[in-house]
């Protein structure tokens, strides 16, 4: 995967990347109210009224200044969906996920709709592909779309076999263009990790169908490594949303969308009616990004949430070399007295974007940002909270190639409430870690200083 990773490489920036409008005084609650559209349980647009009481709900959570400050960021850009009457789950690592996975498709009543960037032929893929037909068999609607790239490794004879029993497979971006007569797109990727079942229940994260994900992850720290070693992994240590609402059936109609623009045959059949939908009382937005958009949507959600924070930036990211603009960002807050915590891995399956974000990590510590690597196991989640009131779980990295040549999506959750449960999972990643000391840091081998300095000049290119 490394060698395709390094044919794939960016030709050119794909996006322009805008930097949010400097902020001015946080709007009140009812002004914001007026900025943001919100869509109800029920599918509507939510009247003005009835969007002012969502937003007191959940601001009501705890500090409303921060949350108001966040939404404030968010809106500048005039694009903030969100969904209301959502319940949001939590999962780490791969068993959890799975288990609510697998139980959720064998509770579908109408649909399964599955993409992922790796479907991998071992034994979690064979059980899934088991049940998937099964389900196709009782009559449901079940359609898979799967990368090319992250999935070259698989049998064609894997995919085929669902096809057999009636499941709508589709593959993304072929790498052989006959595959698709006048098309060649190797360096655009569905890197994105989507369940919907019945456009009620919607799981993504940072996890594929892969055999790395049997286990979990440790949880603790071995021993206190020297910086820049790592000992075997034990696990991949990765997180996953399970969410129940109309933000599920947002994600349906964003894969829907994905399948339709790829021209696969077979239909997914149609958005399901949403007076089924069971929620709850989160708040969520969907943020969805491509190459095809003129810039990335998840990008300045992040610059922007930076930006505006004042209070605190966790981050738990696998691949960081997130470039000069992000990180100005990250040491502008530090600097402006924000606790930013970074957990970062000590061991990667792709060993350039690992020495390309530790080129960064000595401007960063001086700056006042407290970085750690996970022990271990190997880090592949992709989450964050900044001020304790906006939660982000997606697919996406802090890297060019999520930025700028994917396809991504990330599931943001608004409200301490949800929060709280993100802060409980980051304490577990920093007491699994190694702090990294800027005196340490500045006494590594020359050798790690060139290696990394090297990585990065190409980090755009991965």
């Amino acid at each position: 995967m490394a060698a395709v990773a390094l044919m794939t490489g960016l030709p050119a920036c794909a996006h322009q990347i805008v930097s949010p409008i400097a902020s001015g005084p946080v709007p009140g609650t009812k002004q914001l109210a007026r900025s943001v559209s919100i869509t109800g349980p029920e599918g509507a647009p939510l009247a003005p009224q009835e969007k002012l009481a969502t937003l007191r709900q959940v601001a009501a959570q705890g500090r409303p200044v921060l949350l108001q400050a966040q939404l404030a960021a968010m809106a500048r850009f005039g694009d903030m969906d969100l969904y209301a009457g959502n319940r949001a789950r939590l999962l780490l690592d791969g068993p959890a996920t799975f288990a609510a996975m697998f139980e959720a498709i064998r509770g579908a009543r109408r649909s399964i709709l599955l993409e992922s960037y790796i479907v991998e032929d071992a034994r979690i893929a064979r059980e899934l592909a088991a049940l998937l037909k099964a389900r196709r068999a009782e009559g449901l609607d079940v359609v898979l779309l799967y990368d090319a790239v992250g999935s070259i490794g698989t049998d064609q004879a894997f995919f085929d076999g669902l096809r057999d029993a009636g499941v709508a497979v589709c593959k993304f971006n072929p790498v052989n263009p006959l595959e698709r007569p006048g098309y060649w797109g190797i360096s655009h990727r569905d890197h994105r990790k989507l369940l919907v079942v019945d456009d009620e229940l919607a799981f993504t994260g940072g996890i594929n169908i892969s055999s790395v994900y049997s286990s979990g992850s440790m949880g603790t720290r071995r021993s206190s490594r020297a910086v820049g070693e790592a000992g075997k992994a034990s696990g991949w240590r990765d997180t996953q949303i399970a969410i129940q609402g109309p933000a599920a059936g947002a994600m349906g109609t964003l894969f829907r969308s994905s399948w339709l623009r790829q021209g696969c045959e077979g239909e997914p059949g149609p958005v399901q009616p949403v007076s089924a939908r069971r929620g709850g009382a989160q708040l969520v937005r969907i943020v969805a990004a491509t190459p095809d958009d003129p810039e990335s949507r998840i990008y300045r959600l992040l610059l922007g949430s930076i930006q505006a924070a004042s209070h605190s930036i966790y981050m738990t990211m696998a691949y960081f070399a997130p470039g000069a603009e992000m990180l100005d960002a990250l040491k502008a807050a530090a600097r402006r007295g924000v606790d930013v915590k970074l957990v970062l891995p000590s061991l990667s399956d792709f060993t350039p974007v690992l020495e390309a974000g530790r080129a960064s990590y000595a401007d960063l510590l001086e700056a006042g940002v407290s970085i750690h690597e996970l022990q271990s196991s190997v880090l592949h989640a992709k989450t964050a909270v900044i001020d304790g009131v906006v939660s982000t779980v997606g697919s996406s990295n802090m890297d060019w190639r999520s930025f700028e040549a994917n396809d991504e999506v990330n599931a943001v959750v608004l409200g301490e409430d949800f929060a709280g449960e993100m802060m409980e999972a980051f304490r577990r990643d920093l007491a699994a870690s190694v702090q990294i000391s800027a005196a340490e840091w500045a006494r590594r081998p020359l050798l790690q200083k060139l290696r990394q300095a090297f990585w990065q000049v190409f980090e755009r290119f991965w």
